[in-house]
């Protein structure tokens, strides 16, 4: 025997949750990129959550990425933390970016102990970005550094390569860089579809 329900009663009952009802958009940072921000929720990066950068490969695109949030935050004195980047930052680039040096934290770190710093700079609540480069990283990983951000309402960024693209991740947002073209395409947005093509960076 089967019970037929009515699935406006059960709506009215709030037992069956309505996708896309009553969802709102959290307060993002402007990327710097015009494009990037028209397609993204709340038009930038996600506050107080995990972006993932998927690359070919470290230095591929990245810094010129992220240096237009870096020299807004830094201008504004506040602190951005590079966690065991892949190479020596070249200090006349970032200054050219608009970085303002005084603000940028270079932390070195053994692979191993990369991911605790990252974690908690992300939770201490005084920095207001972090970029960390994880070559290895299981989802528990990964989780641990979204709490992190999301307690410590920090900007989070890990850089990752781009065979990580197929595997889940619990990152609000993942973006994937192309070097040539130089473009960017969102695998993932929380609280919107990822873009249908991809975006050319000037």
């Amino acid at each position: 025997m089967s019970a037929v329900v009515s699935l406006d009663a059960l709506l009215q009952q709030r037992r069956v949750w309505k996708g896309g009802a009553d969802i709102t958009v959290a307060p993002a940072q402007p990327t710097g990129h015009a494009q990037l921000d028209a397609v993204l929720p709340g038009g930038g990066w996600p506050e107080a959550a995990l972006s993932e950068l998927l690359l070919a490969h470290p230095g591929s695109g990245e810094l010129q990425l992220l240096w237009p949030t870096l020299a807004r935050l830094t201008r504004s004195r506040e602190r951005v933390v590079l966690v065991a980047p892949p190479f020596i930052p070249f200090a006349p680039a970032w200054l050219q970016a608009g970085v303002d040096l005084r603000w940028l934290v270079l932390v070195q770190a053994s692979e191993k102990e990369a991911l605790w710093a990252a974690e908690q700079c992300l939770r201490s609540g005084s920095c207001a970005a972090v970029l960390c480069w994880p070559q290895r990283i299981n989802d528990r990983g990964l989780r641990r550094l979204q709490l992190a951000a999301a307690t410590g309402e920090s900007l989070g960024f890990a850089c990752r390569s781009l065979r990580e693209a197929d595997n889940p991740s619990p990152a609000a947002l993942r973006l994937a860089l192309d070097a040539w073209p130089r473009q960017v395409r969102v695998l993932k947005s929380r609280g919107a579809m990822p873009a249908a093509r991809p975006l050319a960076l000037g």
